[in-house]
């Protein structure tokens, strides 16, 4: 009877240290990719800084869709606009949902987190609301606040040329904090703006150390005691600082709408405290909707600007071009506007290549998740894989963009589309970029997007010149192309740049357009009446 006991615990050791040697491997039938480690598989091989070159380098070697073994998941990594194409827009019933984020979303969200929200009824209710608040009619609403935003963006540039990333930065935050709450920031140093920076930059860094991958990647280490896991203590710190922060906005916005106070503003909080009552769901839900369309907006556009600024000055004769393209049809009497557009291909075509050259999400953000099994290109595409967007590939392929690593925006001569229309192009060829995600969680704010970056280009190069500095002993100081600060959005290391104006009528202009837009604000930036 012990022989037997023997017999039967060895086993079932061998059997378990069996099973244990088969995580980490690569199952029959997957897409190729690199050789991997028992327990492990790929884990050893992601990069901790620069992973973009390391899987484009991938994609080189393994073809346009290839696989990983993360410890006991599984990602499809695709790295060819049809392969995108064909799962994530023409197959989006089953491609469409998110992994399961144990420290991303459990922990720092409280579950919440729209960006990192499984597909599903929730889901699809919230995506609806984000059209109802964003759709193309109701962007075209928020103008007036992209205009105020603008023309002090422009003569904050000119007051303190030397804090050009805070002035874009403050642009984009003040505009997407008008169009969701309704209020805006008068200063990009006020302490709760710099306060949401923090978060929002927290929140970056805790999503991006190994350790919470490892959580992921490994489900059995969820159930280390927080006292043993320093990862999980600082995501649930970080939640309580983070929903507290997302309460105080979406409360003081709830509390004017419902009682009707003369400080309320057309914002998207205005469709959720209906949405609310139709729904029923907690405040708690409803201040990270809320927080969620504010991230979306406040760092993304400011990014791809101070990658325009960057190009402008590695690319002169990009600027020198776009510049007499202004002057010709807009002259020096008047800011471009959004009527000039349709008469400005250049600029419309430095748009797209700005989106095309320097992608925020340059690995697609936060990968897809295929809820049923599936099969492509002879591969098998297991039930609960991940997928992820290889944007920087698809951004760097030769084949679809000549010379890729330089700025051209005459890639984009005749393309008309806007960015929403161009993501829906039933021929992917024709798709302008990729930076603004696919299939059914393309990201919704394109249309306002758009228009803050037209707004913001055109008359950044109508006003100033964007020229490089120089050192004490008259050296030219050029920023580094491809050098990012890296998180889970993607721009430019800081650089210098000389920031002047073309000439003092533009400069002027630039003054009494901004002196002529603090006509609506208070003493607190805020407006005073409806600007809609």
């Amino acid at each position: 009877m012990v022989n037997l006991l023997f017999v039967v615990a060895g086993g079932v050791l061998i059997w378990s240290l069996y099973r244990l040697f088969q995580v980490g491997r690569r199952p029959k039938g997957l897409p190729p990719g690199p050789p991997t480690m028992p327990i492990i598989g790929n884990l050893h091989q992601i990069p901790t800084k620069d992973p973009h070159i390391q899987f484009m380098q991938w994609a080189k070697e393994y073809g346009p869709v290839y696989s990983l073994i993360l410890g006991t998941k599984v990602m499809i990594v695709l790295s060819k606009d049809q392969a995108v194409k064909d799962l994530l827009d023409k197959k989006s019933a089953i491609y469409s949902s998110r992994p399961d984020m144990y420290i991303g979303q459990t922990l720092v969200s409280g579950g919440h987190r729209v960006l990192m929200t499984p597909y599903g009824p929730t889901w699809r209710m919230i995506r609806k609301l984000a059209h109802t608040a964003l759709h193309i009619n109701k962007a075209v609403t928020y103008v007036p606040y992209q205009e105020i935003e603008n023309k002090q963006m422009l003569y904050d540039m000119m007051e303190k040329p030397a804090d050009l990333l805070e002035h874009f930065r403050r642009y984009s935050s003040s505009l997407t904090t008008s169009m969701v709450f309704g209020f805006r920031w008068k200063h990009f140093n006020d302490p709760r703006l710099q306060k949401m920076f923090h978060i929002l930059d927290n929140f970056s860094r805790i999503n991006s150390q190994g350790h919470a991958a490892i959580i992921d990647f490994y489900p059995i280490l969820r159930q280390i005691p927080d006292w043993l896991a320093p990862i999980k203590r600082e995501a649930k710190e970080h939640h309580k600082v983070e929903k507290e922060n997302f309460l105080e906005y979406w409360l003081t916005a709830k509390n004017a709408i419902i009682n009707k106070l003369p400080s309320v503003r057309p914002c998207a909080c205005v469709d959720i405290v209906e949405n609310q009552k139709e729904e029923g769901y907690s405040d708690d839900f409803a201040s990270y909707i809320s927080g969620s369309f504010l991230e979306a907006g406040s760092d993304t556009t400011s990014s791809e600007l101070y990658g325009f600024a960057q190009a402008m000055l590695l690319y002169p004769e990009v600027q020198r071009r776009v510049q007499a393209e202004i002057d010709a049809q807009v002259g020096d009497d008047r800011l471009p506007t959004l009527e000039d557009m349709p008469k400005l291909p250049y600029i419309r075509a430095c748009i797209k290549e700005t989106h095309r050259w320097m992608p925020t999400t340059i690995l697609g953000a936060v990968p897809h998740a295929v809820t049923e099994e599936d099969n492509y290109m002879g591969y098998r595409i297991p039930k609960g894989a991940s997928l992820m967007t290889n944007v920087w590939a698809i951004h760097r392929d030769p084949n679809r963009y000549p010379n890729p690593e330089t700025f051209v925006p005459e890639r984009y001569f005749g393309d008309e589309l806007n960015s929403a229309d161009s993501a829906a192009c039933s021929d992917v060829s024709q798709r302008d970029h990729f930076g603004f995600g696919s299939g059914r969680r393309v990201c919704p704010g394109t249309h306002v997007a758009d228009r803050s970056m037209y707004l913001a280009m055109s008359r950044m190069l109508w006003a100033f010149d964007i020229k490089p500095k120089k050192d004490s002993e008259g050296n030219v100081k050029m920023p580094k192309q491809d050098v990012f600060v890296e998180g889970f959005l993607a721009m430019p290391v800081q650089f210098e740049a000389e920031i002047t104006p073309r000439s003092e009528k533009r400069a002027e202009i630039v003054r009494k357009e901004w002196e002529k837009a603090k006509e609506g604000l208070d003493e607190d930036g805020q407006f005073l009446t409806n600007p809609i």
